[in-house]
């Protein structure tokens, strides 16, 4: 059991057993009060273009306002009375309440901003920390891989060189089996040859050559013949 957990390799001993993965904005919403939501709203709405022209548009009607009747009142005495003329002290004072209270609630947002930005960057930071480690597993594994190859090429090596011996072996014993049987033919041809020599035209062409060399091979065992 424990060679085979061996030769399966890390990635089967690895527990994948990390909790799930989750998101951390979802949770970051839900855990979000009533107040820390509308201040998100708020928030969203005053840092839109909506609210810039709206805002625009009504600064501009109440000025136009307040020009209109502030002339009227003094061309015609009696016609309806401007309720904040020049220097429009009435719109600073709205002005300024907005600002006072927009402020705060958008430093609220952004308090809430900066918390969900940090849970994300500690969720970055878990899912790197979990991928450097199953990074290591992998390369271990690829490895282990590599290693178990190279056994594989080894052992194959080491049965194929016998193999290739014992084919080596068998083709010499063939070559001496059919030297052998050379010979014995050419002895054949030999003896056939001191009864005397058969017809040529009966032969075939290797044993035409087997009993020429055989005849050569007489004449040198003769020696030379004395002369007449």
């Amino acid at each position: 059991m424990i060679q085979t957990q061996q030769q399966s390799g890390p990635v089967s001993r690895y527990r994948h057993d990390h909790p799930p993965v989750r998101n951390p904005l979802t949770k970051h919403q839900q855990e979000a009060s009533t107040g820390q939501r509308i201040a998100d709203r708020l928030a969203a709405g005053v840092g839109s273009w909506p609210f810039i022209l709206v805002q625009s548009s009504l600064l501009v009607i109440w000025i136009a306002a307040n020009v209109y009747l502030a002339w009227k009142i003094k061309t015609q005495p009696g016609f309806l009375q401007s309720w904040d003329p020049y220097p429009f002290i009435l719109l600073n004072l709205v002005l300024s309440f907005q600002a006072a209270y927009t402020g705060p609630v958008v430093l609220m947002s952004q308090n809430r901003a900066s918390e969900r930005d940090r849970l994300m960057a500690q969720h970055d930071y878990e899912i790197n920390c979990t991928s450097e480690r199953e990074l290591r597993v992998v390369m271990d594994h690829l490895a282990h891989q590599d290693q178990l190859l190279l056994d594989a090429v080894q052992r194959l090596e080491a049965l194929l060189t016998p193999l290739s011996e014992q084919a080596t072996g068998k083709r010499i014993d063939e070559v001496v089996k059919r030297l052998d049987v050379n010979d014995r033919q050419l002895l054949a041809l030999m003896g056939s040859a001191r009864g005397g020599r058969p017809e040529i035209a009966t032969c075939s062409p290797d044993e035409v050559q087997l009993l020429t060399c055989a005849g050569q091979f007489e004449e040198a065992l003769a020696g030379p013949r004395p002369s007449a």
